[in-house]
């Protein structure tokens, strides 16, 4: 997240693993930002120099208000549910399209069906 930007603006689907930061990593590393805010997960200061990052709950709370949000809209990102589809692609696709509501307040469901309609045919 960016503090002048409103919404998400990148993410990456997997566990909390060095691999999955590792690709999140590859997109944001190259904003060349001033500080990181994180957690304090044990991965994160492998790739974060320490000059750079910041570790603080008090900062975190726009990033949990986000988590919050997703897991309200999509029952898939619940934990201990049956509410979600088991295909990886389909929860990339439903996260996507949360996001982008998020952030324009509005998705145009006559184009989506039309492409989807289209591809059909």
């Amino acid at each position: 997240m960016n503090k002048q930007t409103p919404g998400i603006i990148a993410w990456i689907l997997g566990n909390r693993s060095a691999e999955t930061f590792k690709s999140l990593w590859q997109i944001i590393s190259c904003w060349h930002s001033y500080f990181y805010v994180t957690d304090g997960y044990a991965v994160y200061p492998c790739f974060i120099n320490d000059e750079d990052h910041i570790v603080s709950k008090r900062y975190m709370t726009r990033v949990e208000g986000e988590n919050s949000r997703l897991r309200h809209y999509l029952a898939r990102l619940h934990r201990k549910t049956f509410c979600y589809s088991k295909s990886e692609e389909m929860l990339r696709c439903s996260i996507k399209l949360v996001i982008y509501y998020f952030k324009y307040g509005s998705v145009a469901l006559r184009a989506l069906c039309a492409r989807k309609l289209e591809a059909i045919a």
